[in-house]
């Protein structure tokens, strides 16, 4: 049986996609028969991240995660997060030879710039650091692989996501849902200054908005929009039954990379109004009626209200946890065999060309 360690710095009780994507896997991951082992804060004391306390950083020793993934090991290594747990794995795998994978879960430079007065361009240096050392950097759509590549950052494959479409399904709306006037225009997540959200709730809409999720910024928004439903968190078959009520799920985010909201949204039954950018455009095609992106977001609101519930569910059920799950454990496994590849260019001092690179797949 494979041994795969993951270490994470994002994990419960965090309410976010990096953690629903890594639980997810781990239990398909058991169904294919890999053994998983987690590295997560859970161990470690830690402190609040400035400006989010909800997020807490770890405070641990390199030798202390380097001991945790001796002691299990692991065939393959894969380093989820750029935080203090990450940066400690990837020392210990570098000076270990050990291979590793890592994934690109959120835009770390614009978020952390978003906070804090720190240029981009020092941002994207430590991210193609980072990164670049792995055999392999997952992202989660194509049209974001290509805005990596123009950064500098190398060796990136594709890592879909899934959708439980048997907890996130449509359901018979009630007249009248939370007690509000139809139509329900609903977005769900992190309420947080990355998340866009005064573009939502800002707009002229008919009926209801309504923000589902919790974060640092709900208390200044829920002060500043009086009249928008804000639900707090939810979890579960509470969460699926909210999300069916809605009758356009709003995604206001321009700088997530992909959107498992979206996906939701979609396996409920709920038409998607949107930006045409990274998450959004990779999930919705081009002319499809399962929602609307536009560059002007009420308009999108607005069309998706006629968008077909039917196309919707449907383009939800062509994502499987199952396929997503194999492509990353194959990514898992390229990893690996990219740093054998490198490590036997270095010792028998072969310069790959760019033509035996196109030619042989042995030398990329």
């Amino acid at each position: 049986m494979p041994k795969l360690t993951i270490v994470t710095d994002a994990w419960h009780p965090q309410v976010n996609g990096v953690v629903r994507s890594i639980e997810t896997t781990n239990r398909e991951l058991a169904k294919i028969g890999v053994d998983v082992s987690m590295i997560t804060p859970e161990p470690f004391a830690s402190v609040p991240m400035p400006t989010y306390p909800e997020i807490r950083l770890s405070l641990a020793w390199p030798g202390e995660v380097g001991r945790m993934i001796e002691a299990e090991k692991p065939d393959y290594v894969h380093i989820a997060t750029e935080g203090p747990l990450g940066l400690m794995a990837r020392r210990w795998c570098l000076r270990n030879g050990q291979p590793f994978s890592t994934s690109y879960h959120t835009r770390f430079p614009e978020y952390v710039a978003a906070r804090i007065p720190v240029p981009l361009t020092w941002l994207y240096a430590f991210v193609r650091w980072f990164h670049n050392r792995g055999g392999a950097c997952m992202v989660a759509t194509e049209s974001l692989r290509r805005e990596l590549q123009a950064k500098g950052i190398k060796n990136l494959s594709l890592w879909s996501r899934g959708i439980d479409t048997t907890l996130f399904r449509p359901r018979e709306k009630t007249a009248k849902p939370f007690g509000l006037t139809r139509p329900i225009f609903m977005t769900v997540g992190r309420v947080a200054v990355e998340k866009n959200l005064p573009a939502f709730l800002d707009l002229d809409l008919p009926g209801t908005k309504v923000v589902v999720g919790d974060g640092p910024a709900r208390e200044e928004l829920q002060a500043r929009y009086p009249d928008v439903l804000f639900t707090g968190m939810k979890h579960g078959e509470d969460l699926a039954a909210t999300y069916a009520e809605a009758d356009v799920f709003v995604f206001p985010s321009k700088t997530d990379t992909f959107g498992n909201t979206i996906l939701e949204a979609l396996a409920s039954g709920v038409p998607v109004a949107a930006h045409p950018v990274t998450g959004p455009a990779d999930i919705i095609p081009q002319g499809s009626d399962a929602g609307a992106l536009h560059h002007d977001l009420r308009q999108a609101c607005l069309t998706a209200l006629n968008a077909s519930r039917t196309s919707a569910r449907r383009l939800a059920e062509t994502y499987s946890w199952e396929a997503a799950t194999q492509q990353f454990f194959d990514n898992v496994v390229e990893a690996r065999e990219q740093r054998r590849r490198r490590g036997l260019r270095q010792r028998f001092g072969i310069r790959p060309t760019e033509a035996n690179i196109r030619g042989n797949p042995a030398a990329e």
